[in-house]
């Protein structure tokens, strides 16, 4: 059974700056992907950032300069590090991954966190 946990969120202002951290746990062979979501009520899930295992990241334009991904893969942890917040980054952020738990496992799975409130207000 693999976990994701994310931690990191809470207040700031805007301007301020946060980072979030999804650590994966549980029986974890290889990760192909590691990706950050955000989600506001009444809105679809949004792609925020995203690393693949050549870790090369992508960013969507809202986002581009302003946050980072990273990872540490000793410790099957992703990072997003978010700089100059606006109040329209306000959103639920989840991690997502894609995983094979064991080298017998042909195709990867994918898995979710729990999500973390971001909140940039004044």
């Amino acid at each position: 059974q693999v976990q994701l946990l994310e931690s990191g969120g809470g207040l700031v202002q805007p301007g301020g700056s946060l980072r979030l951290s999804c650590a994966a746990s549980g029986s974890i062979f290889s990760i192909n992907a590691m990706d950050w979501y955000r989600q506001t009520p009444g809105n679809e899930r949004e792609l925020v950032a995203s690393m693949r295992a050549s870790r090369i990241a992508n960013y969507a334009d809202s986002v581009k300069g302003r946050f980072a991904i990273s990872k540490d893969n000793a410790k099957n942890t992703m990072y997003l590090q978010m700089n100059s917040l606006k109040p329209e980054d306000t959103a639920v952020y989840y991690c997502y991954a894609e995983i094979k738990p064991s080298p017998y496992v042909t195709t990867w799975s994918s898995y979710w966190g729990q999500g973390t409130q971001v909140t940039v207000s004044s």
